[in-house]
């Protein structure tokens, strides 16, 4: 059950940008079942999606969260190592959203980050922190979504 330790996993991101008190990993990852449960669209497996969500960044109780800044060299690998360790029955899960192989894996990415950008929002609501970065690394992924305006 070493995988429940994502709750102590604070946002990397967040913590280098100042914010006080920020979100751990795991909470990002309910947001992102929150906005699946709200947005995932009739074509795609809702419960898959959710599963998707769950364990995509489970590894980083292992190798922490690593940001955009970090060196990222043996990321891919470290991860699948790291998930191998914490919870080889969901290595396939972990795989199909790393390698972008379903529809329902691209829409999870695309749900991580327009939470980081809502997360963003919230912060520089409660913050005099300018986040805008955040939000304008999510418009690459998803261009400009209703939910970014």
């Amino acid at each position: 059950m070493a995988y429940l330790g994502l709750k102590d996993v604070v946002r990397q991101g967040w913590v280098n940008a100042g914010v006080p008190n920020p979100e751990s990993v795991a909470a990002h990852s309910w947001g992102m079942a929150v906005l699946a449960l709200k947005l995932c669209p009739d074509n795609l497996n809702l419960e898959h999606v959710l599963k998707l969500c769950l364990v995509h960044d489970l590894p980083e109780v292992i190798v922490g969260d690593l940001t955009p800044h970090d060196d990222r060299t043996t990321k891919a690998e470290d991860e699948r190592k790291a998930m191998e360790q914490l919870a080889p029955e969901w290595l396939g899960l972990f795989d199909e959203y790393e390698a972008q192989s379903t529809p329902e894996a691209v829409f999870v990415r695309s749900l991580d980050k327009l939470d980081m950008a809502l997360q963003a929002r919230v912060y520089m609501e409660r913050t005099d922190l300018d986040l805008a970065s955040f939000i304008e690394s999510a418009r690459k992924t998803l261009g400009d979504h209703e939910l970014l305006r």
